[in-house]
């Protein structure tokens, strides 16, 4: 609880000081003349209170008790605060002073002034000033999520004094609504879209209600704040009138000078430790409390001896203080400086009384000279601070721009849109970095900038909103061809089933992202799906490629037993022969796919035996072409037998084909002579393509007769 004091206007304006004690019948020429010159009134803020911690008036020539909080305020001609009162990113707000009565209950006062008329008690009642009790770091509240919001509200709660951080509050308040209302849209739309009715549609969450508790804490610890300061300052006010009543009665108590300066003394003392009182009875207190103040002096003026030392005492107090403000003009915290000049004047016009009136225009004007030169020295620190501000100004509107600027442009695809928040960030961070404002554009950037970012953060918002949607879409999808994996993975029937398998596998790659909860687990039913299937037709793929296996090596080892083949010279004894030991051939199996070369080389072992025979080329392709016939038969589709037929028919018109293009060719030749060597070549290469022709007809003949 502070134990500031709230004091009248004491500009030291006399006409002001002359109404303020013209109950007084002989009012002290003493007093009067100490009082603060109008000349000079203009410097000096006409706020004042009584010390707040029990202190010696004894002033040290270095410095001046630090505990001493509430003096006259000497007001800068610049209008700008100190800088260090002002936020980073936000204005400085003051509240504005409201005449409350606190007889009033304050608790029951309405909700819309309730607020209102505590801050205006607490202005003169706190234990600092009222720029210092808004000098809390005020964070970026916005890029905080929900849990972050309710745990800084706790922090503040519990580390902070209650009154001074319902500006943070608020913001922090209004932030976590504009989220959880922006969750609450978004999950009506999905209620209605799988066809709700809005009338039952009601959404709450554990963090919200997390959030109303924590901040139902700080709505009680408030209440209880000012309700208990209202109490103290009624206490107060008891104890100000009861030494006021105790200070009148020094005039009329019959005892030794000495005691009665000393019991004077002790009410000065615990006057200044008394504490803040209601606002409404400020003037009034203060007042009386001075009147009969100048009153014992008066009283005290009889014995010269008692007013002498006491002049004496002040007088060397008061240069002490000259001193301490001739060092302070020198100082380069002009900030510091201002502050502590502040608690000179309190103590100059509170704590001492007057001196020697040889004594008092000159050190009056003295210190007032000094006081001059402490303003300026700030005046010109405030000029220069504000051409920084200025420049940090610009550079602030800047940054806005390339927000606004990337945030204009919108993705199409989710890396796009994480390299945009990367770059928002970044600005982001040169904008804390950028420093500080003039005040009285703070307000004004920091909400520009917020809402630069919020239009960002809602068009990114909108887009993964919308990605959302798509991958809903393609986990219906994925589950499609997860069923017909999964209907699929036990079939038999390979020749159908592998492309099929095949197909999905292709078309899931094709599909875009699913929700990121559910892409494990779809993924995981997808390939046991397609494993199951395909582990299965290797198993038997390997079993059959044994039996291959086999049967390459019975066809090597019975090329190898034919290339020993020896003939007995009877041409149809050496034809049969071979035709039985083809029909051997086709006895031994498929051989693998990798090594089905080996039928070409079968077939040259077999040219070379048949030009033993001195057999002719149709004769000899149409008993290599018989053993091609009878693995086309023996399949159980027919489909083979057909492309084959097909196959011939083609093969036959291509060469029909050659032999006319040929036979036009000889048109150009026909007064050649015979033996000219193109012509020869014509009539070689038509004969040629006819030896073929009777070949591919003795074939197609062949597989008519199947």
């Amino acid at each position: 609880m502070s134990t500031s004091d709230n004091l009248p206007k004491a500009d030291g304006n006399e006409e002001n000081k002359t109404k303020a004690l013209e109950i007084n019948s002989e009012t002290s020429n003493d007093e009067n003349t100490e009082s603060v010159s109008s000349a000079t009134s203009d410097e000096i803020s006409s706020d004042t209170s009584i010390q707040s911690n029990k202190e010696s008036t004894e002033v040290s020539t270095k410095t001046v008790n630090p505990q001493i909080t509430d003096a006259v305020e000497v007001q800068p001609e610049s209008p700008s605060d100190d800088p260090k009162e002002s936020k980073p990113e936000e204005e400085k707000i003051v509240k504005p002073e409201v005449a409350v009565n606190t007889n009033d209950t304050i608790e029951n006062a309405p909700n819309e002034i309730q607020d209102e008329m505590n801050e205006a008690v607490a202005e003169h009642s706190e234990d600092e000033t009222t720029q210092e009790r808004h000098d809390i770091e005020k964070k970026d509240y916005h890029a905080m999520n929900k849990e972050e919001l309710i745990k800084e509200l706790r922090d503040l709660i519990k580390s902070e004094k209650i009154q001074a951080i319902k500006e943070h509050v608020d913001e922090i308040k209004n932030e976590f609504n504009e989220k959880f209302n922006e969750e609450v849209e978004q999950k009506k739309e999905e209620f209605l879209a799988d066809g709700g009715d809005i009338i039952d549609f009601y959404y709450s969450t554990p963090i919200k209600k997390e959030f109303n508790s924590v901040y139902f804490d700080y709505k009680e610890k408030r209440n209880s704040y000012y309700q208990n300061l209202k109490k103290d300052l009624q206490e107060n006010l008891k104890r100000r009138l009861e030494l006021i009543d105790e200070l009148k009665g020094l005039l009329n108590v019959d005892e030794n000078i000495n005691t009665t300066y000393n019991h004077f003394k002790s009410i000065q003392e615990r006057w200044r430790n008394a504490g803040p009182i209601p606002r409404d009875k400020y003037n009034t207190v203060w007042n009386t409390y001075h009147h009969h103040t100048e009153n014992f002096y008066d009283f005290l003026h009889l014995n010269r001896e008692f007013r002498d030392l006491d002049f004496k005492h002040n007088l060397e107090q008061k240069l002490k203080i000259i001193e301490r403000a001739t060092e302070l003009a020198q100082e380069t915290d002009v900030n510091r400086a201002f502050r502590e000049l502040q608690l000179l004047h309190k103590m100059w016009k509170e704590d001492l009384g007057p001196v020697g009136k040889e004594y008092r225009e000159p050190i009056w004007e003295k210190f007032s000279a000094l006081t001059k030169q402490i303003h300026e020295n700030r005046q010109a620190y405030f000029k220069d601070l504000d051409k920084v501000f200025e420049k940090n100004l610009e550079a602030k509107r800047e940054i806005i721009s390339k927000i606004i600027e990337v945030g204009s442009n919108h993705p199409k695809n989710h890396s796009g849109w994480q390299q945009k928040i990367k770059e928002i960030e970044a600005l982001r961070d040169d904008f804390f970095k950028a420093g500080k404002v003039p005040s009285n554009v703070n307000e004004q950037t920091w909400s520009e900038f917020k809402t630069a970012v919020r239009d960002f953060n809602r068009n990114k918002n909108a887009f993964y909103k919308s990605l959302k949607k798509d991958q809903f879409e393609n986990l219906n999808k994925k589950m499609e061809l997860i069923k017909i994996a999964e209907d699929n993975k036990d079939s038999d029937d390979h020749s159908v089933t592998t492309p099929l398998m095949k197909k999905i596998q292709s078309d899931w790659k094709k599909i875009g992202h699913v929700p990121r909860k559910d892409s494990d687990r779809i993924w995981k039913r997808f390939k046991d799906a397609c494993n199951t299937y395909f582990d299965k037709l290797h198993a038997e793929r390997n079993e059959a490629n044994k039996e291959e296996v086999i049967s390459l090596e019975k066809k090597q080892a019975h090329i190898e037993a034919i290339k020993e083949l020896q003939f007995s010279g009877d041409p149809k004894i050496d034809l049969n022969t071979i035709k039985s030991n083809i029909a051997i051939w086709k006895t031994l199996g498929r051989v693998p796919y990798k090594k089905k070369n080996i039928e070409v080389e079968y077939n040259k072992v077999l040219d070379s035996l048949f030009q033993k025979l001195n057999l002719s080329r149709k004769e000899t392709e149409l008993i290599k072409y018989e053993n091609k016939l009878n693995t086309l038969s023996g399949q159980t589709d027919d489909r083979a037998l057909r492309n084959e037929q097909n196959f011939i028919r083609k093969k036959i018109e291509e060469v029909n084909s050659e032999i006319r293009q040929l036979e036009n060719n000889l048109q150009f030749f026909k007064h050649a002579k015979d033996d000219n060597p193109m012509v020869r070549d014509v009539k070689k290469n038509i004969e040629k393509y006819r030896e073929n022709l009777e070949v591919w007809k003795a074939k197609l003949k062949k597989i008519k007769q199947l």
